[in-house]
């Protein structure tokens, strides 16, 4: 399975790099897209990230995790993406697994994907959820969707991502090897 991380101006670096990190020493495929035409990505605090290609130049096909990073305004710069848009629908449509953390869940709610699902985001963004049960928990998967509170639990979502798709084994072993409590 590939994992897809969107890249957009001003996303959260911590919600993408420790998540791509973790992904990578689970021996996961993950390809970082640019969702401008350009392949270096600004975040939200000045850190210029290079992704692997740009969102224009990838055929989605096969099976693949979509990954949101939160961060403003990358949050809002993914949610005015249509492609991206169109993307998601697609993959909720199919029942496949959607990540989002921060204020990145809000793309999901506002195109209606968390109906009845439980779900958290960055406090502050719930009335963008919507129709969604909020949880208090810092990390919940529901149905195929995954949502994260914010940049302090990005490992934790990693490795419960890795722990969903690899096995507890492989999941513990990271947080082992990079002593994790």
């Amino acid at each position: 399975m590939i994992i897809y991380v969107f890249l957009a101006e001003g996303f959260e670096e911590i919600e993408a790099i420790a998540p791509i990190d973790i992904f990578r020493r689970a021996n996961m495929e993950v390809i970082t897209v640019s969702i401008s035409s350009d392949k270096t990505v600004c975040g939200a605090h000045g850190i210029k990230v290079m992704a692997d290609t740009v969102f224009a130049d990838i055929n989605f096909n096969g099976d693949y995790l979509l990954f949101l990073p939160g961060g403003m305004p990358g949050t809002l710069n993914l949610e005015k993406h249509t492609g991206l848009s169109d993307l998601i629908l697609k993959q909720a449509e199919q029942n496949k697994e959607i990540a989002a953390i921060c204020a990145a869940p809000s793309v999901l709610g506002k195109l209606g994907l968390l109906k009845g699902k439980k779900a958290v985001c960055y406090p502050g963004f719930e009335n963008n959820l919507h129709d969604a049960e909020i949880s208090d928990q810092k990390l919940i998967k529901s149905g195929n969707i995954y949502t994260a509170k914010a940049a302090g639990v990005s490992i934790n979502f990693a490795l419960k991502i890795v722990e969903e798709l690899k096995g507890v084994e492989q999941s513990e072993s990271i947080a082992k090897a990079i002593f994790w409590s």
